[in-house]
């Protein structure tokens, strides 16, 4: 009897662990991407969240004693996505960024996880005097 609970547990445990299916997916150029899941959670992600948690490297990245910070994305824009299998998407940014897929596992992680990595992402830049908003030409 309690093998069964504990393997009931574990089984409850597994499911919880792994994210919920994706239900849909919106584009909203050049702003935002909406993402619904299976267990009704939905996320409006901005377009300069995705592209500072892109999960492809960049050499737009400033590495920063060893601490690697997207900074000056406050305007970029989302020109297309493309799916890619049945696993994610590829995102298209107005400053041509292309290379990282976003997989639906990341996507609810980044979701679930959005006000937490916006504030660590805020305090990143101010801690290297760097900002959310383009660099000026001269």
């Amino acid at each position: 009897m309690a093998a069964a609970r504990a393997a009931r547990r574990l089984c409850h445990a597994a499911a919880a662990a792994q994210p919920p299916r994706l239900k849909k997916l919106a584009l909203h150029p050049p702003k935002s991407v909406e993402v619904q899941f299976a267990d009704g959670s939905t996320f409006h992600l901005s377009a300069e969240f995705l592209r500072v948690y892109s999960p492809a490297a960049d050499s737009k990245i400033r590495s920063i004693a060893g601490e690697k910070v997207i900074f000056g994305r406050r305007h970029v824009g989302i020109m297309s996505a493309e799916s890619i299998g049945n696993y994610g998407v590829r995102i298209l940014f107005d400053d041509l960024h292309q290379t990282g897929i976003f997989t639906w596992d990341y996507l609810h992680h980044l979701g679930s996880n959005k006000f937490s990595l916006s504030r660590n992402y805020i305090r990143t830049l101010r801690k290297h005097g760097l900002s959310r908003d383009p660099q000026r030409r001269k």
